[in-house]
């Protein structure tokens, strides 16, 4: 009952990386990053062990970033010549690359880190992969002219790696979208069905997360705009309700999303944010017991699973360990008040 996880990506040590950014730059090439690469996976598997965390992720350490870390490995997109462009309804402006020719996979993407860590943990292993609305919102179209054609492009490549990380021995593959979030309407149009594209073939657990953002100031300003409740999940809820996906990640703890909006997930296992990814202030244990309490008015005990808002990449080390020992210490007391 109440199994702990992160959303996924986790800050990267300062001998691999830049800190604090979400576009950070590599400190070494070749050989010597690929082995950075693997210390840092390996230090973070250890670190979620430590805190006591049910299910393991690689933390992203061997991705720049949560969608290019995927496209990289994509033919038919040109990283050379990048433009600037506004994503997630321009809310910032980023520099991506263009799809110029028809999309395949020139490989494997992530069977290092992947086998590494199933390698190294007897703990569940989940494994994050963009989702493909949020590929789509994150490069620039030069080739197909119709975006749903794009993603349904996408998420074919994406079916493919994800049927490779299950043979990995991978156990739940997330696809994270948060996209969903502001583009609504078409990600009860379109958005699912291109997921469920991506998860076709899959016996593992498949898991999307759709949040708020990173704690970035972009992100912090535009939720200042949405008003007293956020109803961005209240759209898109129902169509994942009647899909194939098991889990669905939310943001839950200091936001103003209507708990209640949690029902509409009928029998989902849901992933309950309990931990603030938007302050460097630490969760005590009650909080996240009093967060999964307010929960489980609306989600089944066996059914709810503790997680973080979204992703500790842009935060310092120091405190996304602290976060996870708190995940961890608020999961277990919220058993002992819960559990009977």
């Amino acid at each position: 009952m109440f199994d702990t996880a992160i959303a996924g990506s986790l800050p990267k040590p300062a001998w691999l990386a830049e800190t604090q950014k979400l576009w950070p730059q590599w400190k070494a090439q070749g050989d010597e990053l690929l082995q950075a690469k693997a210390d840092a996976t390996l230090l973070w598997i250890k670190a979620q062990e430590d805190a006591g965390l049910d299910v393991i992720g690689d933390g992203e350490q061997a991705r720049q970033h949560f969608v290019h870390g995927f496209v990289e490995q994509v033919d038919g997109i040109d990283f050379v010549n990048k433009v600037t462009m506004g994503i997630r309804n321009n809310r910032y402006d980023a520099q991506v690359p263009q799809v110029v020719a028809p999309l395949r996979l020139k490989g494997r993407v992530h069977a290092f880190e992947a086998r590494l860590a199933r390698a190294h943990t007897k703990k569940k292993l989940k494994f994050t992969l963009p989702g493909p609305m949020t590929i789509v919102d994150t490069v620039a179209d030069r080739f197909y002219g119709d975006k749903v054609k794009m993603a349904m492009a996408f998420a074919e490549l994406l079916n493919q790696e994800a049927l490779a990380l299950q043979a990995d021995g991978v156990d739940i593959i997330q696809f994270d979208e948060p996209a969903f979030n502001v583009y609504m309407a078409e990600a009860a149009d379109w958005g699912v069905a291109a997921l469920e594209v991506a998860a076709r073939g899959l016996t593992c657990k498949t898991a999307v997360h759709i949040c708020y953002g990173y704690g970035i100031e972009a992100n912090v300003k535009w939720k200042e705009t949405l008003g007293e409740e956020w109803r961005q999940y209240e759209q898109v809820f129902p169509a994942l309700a009647k899909s194939r996906i098991d889990q669905v990640s939310l943001e839950c703890f200091h936001s103003h999303v209507p708990p209640e909006l949690m029902q509409l997930l009928g029998g989902k296992e849901v992933m309950v944010g309990v931990i603030d990814v938007a302050s460097d202030v630490i969760e005590t244990p009650e909080q996240v017991a009093d967060t999964i309490g307010a929960a489980l008015q609306y989600v089944p005990k066996d059914k709810l699973i503790a997680c973080t808002n979204c992703g500790l990449a842009p935060m310092s080390r120091a405190v996304a360990m602290a976060k996870l020992d708190a995940l961890a210490r608020g999961a277990a007391l919220a058993r002992q008040r819960y559990g009977v």
